[in-house]
């Protein structure tokens, strides 16, 4: 409510609306606004105290000289000597010496800067927006008993003028506050990510390495060994039944070795491309594997995933094989459909059977399910697993920003 005393009060309220425009924070707003104040509440010490939006602090901003309030911010309302009117008790407070007044000076109250400043004769009333309290505004004089209700009435018509825009400041900063708190935790998120990215294109090299030396080292060895014991099994002083079952188990050493190699050298999808690279672990899966599996690939993409950046299509391809091995393996799917598609902002790669169903499978695949959630991520890609909705068996997607593909 607006003073309604003589014009000249008026003219100096409108000074301070004026003031007012254009400043960004609450020491801008004391400053711009004090000297005004000064003319129609003289003071030796003025300040205003901002309620946090957790209600459980308050900052303090002065002028024309900094106390104990103003230089340790935030501090909590309890020990505030205002506590009664930032809790809503009371709507305003007069002191004619607030140096001997008891209502400032309880235990635990921080009171120091009343003495710090020698501020005698002090006035607040309380900033209220939306019919809350935000806050208050204080008046103070080295001299004492020199506020009366009139004083108040002054500073209440100027509290209803400063009351609306430091509830704008208060909800800007607090916006403010939380837009660094995000982008930081983005940020530390992201220097996670891509720390675990290369952390992971160094691992999938060390595996192609390995892979290699499985081959050309480890392979060919087997190999050379298994045709000796071959022509072992024609000498006529050796017993079959004694060649025969060390041989059997030599070969399925030989295949489960090949499988590794394969698994850590995606050689087919560096040399022909992903939907090459899925077809050709398909096949070999389900022949190994003596199910009747029928399967269909659809690339829409025209070789989109071919185009990525080498550790992304591997990524891709991983996750794709998982999901081809958990449908194999422990689905008992009868049909399988791998799907690859383009939108204008996503790069969908969709694996489906008509298999037993998303919670047997998770059941047994252990962390097949975590691994490729957690390949996706690594790839800034989002990672779906369900049941299908219409028909029986599962789907899983991994569905990849285009955007993202350059970072």
């Amino acid at each position: 409510m607006l003073d309604h005393g003589p014009t000249p009060l008026l003219g100096q309220y409108l000074t301070i609306s004026r003031l007012l425009a254009g400043q960004l924070d609450f020491h801008s707003v004391i400053c711009a606004v004090a000297a005004e104040v000064s003319q129609i509440i003289p003071h030796d010490h003025m300040d205003v105290c901002i309620i946090m939006l957790d209600g459980k602090y308050h900052t303090a901003h002065e002028s024309p000289f900094e106390t104990g309030w103003g230089r340790n911010p935030p501090a909590p309302i309890s020990s505030s000597p205002i506590r009664s009117l930032l809790y809503g008790e009371v709507d305003t407070m007069i002191t004619g010496d607030a140096c001997n007044d008891i209502r400032f000076h309880y235990e635990g109250a921080h009171s120091a800067p009343i003495f710090e400043g020698d501020l005698r004769s002090r006035l607040h009333v309380a900033l209220k927006a939306q019919g809350d309290v935000i806050g208050a505004l204080t008046c103070s004089s080295h001299q004492i008993n020199i506020y009366g209700e009139d004083d108040l009435d002054r500073a209440r018509s100027i509290a209803d003028l400063l009351a609306p825009y430091f509830f704008a400041l208060r909800a800007a900063e607090q916006a403010k506050r939380s837009a660094i708190v995000e982008t930081e935790a983005r940020a530390r998120e992201e220097g996670l990510r891509l720390g675990a990215l290369k952390l992971t294109e160094a691992l999938e090299v060390e595996r192609q390495r390995i892979g290699m030396d499985l081959h050309d080292q480890t392979l060919a060895d087997l190999t050379r060994l298994s045709r000796r014991l071959e022509r072992l099994t024609h000498a006529s002083d050796v017993s079959s039944d004694m060649i025969e079952p060390l041989f059997r188990s030599l070969q399925h050493c030989m295949h489960d070795l090949r499988q590794i190699i394969e698994e850590a050298r995606p050689a087919v999808l560096q040399l022909f491309g992903f939907a090459q690279a899925v077809e050709n672990h398909l096949e070999r899966s389900i022949r190994d594997s003596g199910s009747a599996i029928k399967w269909v690939i659809d690339d829409r993409t025209e070789g989109l995933v071919d185009n990525l950046p080498r550790n992304v299509a591997t990524a891709l391809f991983r996750i794709t094989q998982e999901a081809v091995n958990n449908a194999i393996r422990h689905a008992s799917a009868t049909e399988m459909a791998v799907e690859i598609m383009a939108t204008r902002r996503h790069l969908k790669i969709t694996i489906r059977d008509n298999g037993i169903g998303m919670a047997s499978t998770q059941k047994r695949t252990g962390s097949g399910i975590d691994n490729m959630r957690t390949r996706a991520r690594l790839i800034s890609a989002r990672f779906e697993a369900a049941k299908n909705k219409d028909d029986p068996g599962t789907f899983i997607e991994v569905s990849l920003p285009i955007e993202s593909v350059g970072e």
